[in-house]
């Protein structure tokens, strides 16, 4: 009996800490669906806001810059206060913020109103239950396949796009966009009492495997914030962050308005773009699985040629608006958004562990939301000076070859 005993609880014992893992994992993908879906839907809301009022296309893009650039400025403050506090605390501020933030959006009558609620407050919702919060409880569970764990969280944000795009425009041709962003409202706030109920002080223990691990690990190296900012690796994500979300933003705010001004309907437009959510989850499981076959770096740069592909493929669609070169632009940029976010993230976290990895992960993560704010606005300025996307387009590819470079010059990240 005693012989059988110790055999029994290594069958059973390992089980549990899978299933947890498992759980947790599902609910950071909804919570990443909901808080993607809900911010990048304000594409769809581009035009018809831009219309009601009749505000130029830098005044309207103004909102979702500063919807990215809060979500970027505030990461420091939640990888804190997710140390301090738990994953409780921070997701419920969040989903309170993003519902309250549309129900009082619906009755906006002037361009500050939309920033302080769309952009300022639904920035700030999605920073507290997005890839910040949900990288460090991820990391508590996966330990060394945090990459493939992020990689999944990383495709709900194609899957609440490829959700929220093409339900936005039916919900706003139907009821109109005011009374959308109100069920918006509704049902962020309703998913608070499930939130709240579940078990947070098991999810937020952690895999007893993995935590021992980082607990041995941290004793050898325990970053600070300032410690970490004088490693030149620090500023080497940093930047990455920074030139790619540039890249992208400066066209994803614009896509959906892109491809109606190149002759395609308003819901081909937004449902083409929204199946770039389909595409973002193949893209970002190939890329994580290239990373495991031929290493990092390659995987990377390869990500990035396709992304160049991409936008060559959007700027011949202004001259041959077909399905054919549509497809091939949903495919090729649409797949590679956010492919490289799990592999840099997996990168910053394992680098920079300790106690006070919340903190310093959330400070590299600023670049992606400067980055995203300054490419979303800027792109917006450069379509009103220009009247034209072809200057867009440019400045978009420029800082795509700005983002891959560390991988080409940083030893850290060339190994």
């Amino acid at each position: 009996m005693d012989q059988n005993t110790p055999r029994d609880e290594t069958l059973v014992a390992p089980r549990k800490p899978v299933r947890v893992a498992l759980n947790v994992l599902a609910l950071c993908f909804v919570l990443s669906v909901i808080g993607r879906g809900l911010s990048d839907s304000f594409t769809v809301f581009l035009k018809p806001i831009s219309e009601n009022f009749g505000w130029d296309r830098a005044q309207v893009v103004s909102v979702y810059s500063l919807t990215w650039l809060a979500s970027g400025l505030t990461a420091p403050f939640v990888g804190r206060l997710f140390d301090r506090s738990g994953p409780r605390i921070v997701y419920a501020l969040g989903l309170v913020l993003l519902g309250g933030a549309f129900l009082i959006a619906a009755h906006a009558q002037a361009l500050w109103q939309f920033q302080l609620t769309v952009g300022l407050c639904v920035g700030l919702g999605t920073a507290l239950i997005g890839n910040v919060p949900n990288s460090i409880l991820l990391s508590r569970w996966f330990g060394p396949r945090l990459p493939t764990a992020m990689a999944v969280i990383y495709c709900a944000a194609g899957t609440g796009v490829l959700v929220m795009l093409p339900m936005s425009q039916v919900l706003i041709d139907r009821f109109g966009w005011r009374n959308t962003y109100l069920a918006f409202g509704a049902v962020a706030l309703c998913l608070l009492l499930p939130l709240l109920l579940m078990p947070w002080r098991l999810f937020a223990t952690g895999s007893p495997h993995v935590v021992k691990k980082k607990d041995t690990a941290a004793v050898e190296t325990d970053w600070t914030l300032l410690s970490a900012m004088r490693h030149h690796t620090f500023w080497a994500l940093f930047s990455t962050f920074f030139f790619t979300a540039v890249a992208m933003y400066a066209l994803t705010a614009q896509i959906v308005a892109y491809l109606i001004d190149a002759g395609f309907s308003p819901l081909t437009a937004a449902t083409a773009w929204g199946f770039s959510g389909i595409a973002t989850v193949i893209g970002m499981l190939g890329v994580t699985t290239l990373d495991g076959i031929i290493g990092r770096r390659p995987s990377v740069l390869f990500s990035y040629g396709v992304s160049i592909v991409g936008i060559i493929l959007l700027w011949l669609l202004q001259w041959h608006p077909n399905y054919w070169l549509l497809t091939g632009f949903v495919v090729c940029f649409g797949s590679m958004i956010g492919s490289r976010g799990p592999l840099i993230t997996a990168t910053a976290l394992k680098l920079f562990r300790g106690e006070r990895v919340g903190t310093i992960y959330g400070t590299i993560a600023i670049g992606s939301g400067l980055g995203s704010g300054l490419g979303s606005w800027s792109g917006g300025l450069i379509h009103d000076h220009t009247h034209s996307y072809n200057p867009l387009i440019a400045f978009a590819l420029v800082n795509v070859v700005l983002g891959l470079i560390p991988f080409l010059v940083v030893p850290a990240l060339r190994r």
